[in-house]
């Protein structure tokens, strides 16, 4: 009785699939997988050399991270900084393992183990997108508030201990004669959600009737806090300088700190983002892959270890940008 043999597709056990060459050993797919990473690879750099040039010309009124970052999940108004991101960089890399166990498993045509590793990474990888979702309502919606100045910088609030106020603390909304704009008048329109109904003169009253409030500049001292002046200087600067009310951060403004930053903020991590949103759409479907026996059939899981160099990839760009973005 003669044996039969499962055709390949594919490049799978092939060590080059585009000619008799055999460089590096590897197959025309993975070869393939390598040239999109050291290209993605240069992208990435391109964008963290500009936001770190950026940086160091407004290094003066940069954000401190431990400042912006401090939410968690249900524990509003306790001060966490730098715990959620910590985790979400824990559960990345922690799927980076499960990714490395289930090429291993795949080496030992031991289809259950890929299964369960593929899926653990998948969860994983949810959970992050997930939770950098959370992340940008936070940073979108703000805590505290700032007033913009003329010269387009912003100053916070603080009590004459140096801890941060929030404008509705102090400012209350005074009643005024406003007409809703609709969508129907035209065509550019702040919508009811996001209309701040403070304004300069309501925090100005606010600041004047309460004197142990101080203004927070963006300036970083020698001892790496930002200025506070006395209650002189922040009066007249306040009143001075002080031209608008800001809430939050979007790509023109940022209670921050430097507008900048908000802008590098939103396209690198969104620009990572989509990776990892590309990577589980990818791994899902080498998932079902795996299910249905596609790669058992053909004997060979190579196309779990080529998807998992992509989210290597992906977990290792974290790394930079967490490092550049919330350490440094």
């Amino acid at each position: 009785m003669e044996a039969t043999t499962v055709a390949k597709t594919g490049t799978e056990g092939k060590t080059w699939g585009g000619g008799d060459e055999k460089p590096l050993k590897a197959s025309y797919g993975k070869l393939m997988m390598w040239f999109f990473i050291s290209s993605d690879a240069l992208t990435f750099s391109g964008f963290l050399a500009a936001y770190g040039f950026t940086r160091f010309k407004f290094i003066n009124e940069w954000p401190i991270a431990d400042e912006v970052f401090n939410h968690f999940p249900f524990l509003h108004g306790v001060d966490a900084p730098m715990y959620y991101v910590a985790l979400m960089t824990f559960i990345l890399i922690f799927s980076s393992v499960t990714m490395v166990l289930a090429v291993d498993a795949g080496h030992q045509m031991q289809k259950n183990k890929v299964v369960t590793y593929m899926a653990l990474t998948i969860l994983g990888g949810i959970i992050f997108i997930g939770s950098q979702a959370w992340e940008w309502s936070n940073f979108i919606s703000g805590e505290y508030g700032a007033v913009e100045t003329r010269s387009g910088k912003i100053i916070q609030f603080a009590d004459s201990e140096g801890n941060r106020v929030a404008l509705e603390e102090f400012s209350s909304a005074s009643i005024k004669d406003r007409t809703q704009h609709e969508a129907k008048n035209g065509i550019w329109y702040n919508s009811e959600a996001s209309y701040n109904p403070l304004s300069i003169e309501d925090v100005k009253n606010g600041f004047a009737a309460n004197p142990d409030l101080r203004v927070r500049t963006m300036e970083i001292t020698d001892e790496g806090e930002k200025e506070v002046l006395n209650r002189e200087e922040s009066l007249l600067k306040l009143n001075t300088s002080g031209i608008g009310v800001i809430q939050g951060a979007n790509l023109s403004q940022n209670e921050y700190g430097a507008p900048l930053f908000g802008g590098f903020f939103f396209f690198i991590t969104g620009f990572h983002g989509f990776h990892v949103l590309s990577g589980v759409i990818i791994l899902i479907i080498i998932f079902f892959n795996v299910l249905v026996g596609t790669y058992e059939k053909r004997g060979s899981y190579e196309m779990v270890e080529k998807v998992g160099l992509y989210w290597h990839f992906v977990d290792l760009v974290w790394v930079f940008v967490f490092t550049f973005f919330y350490l440094v």
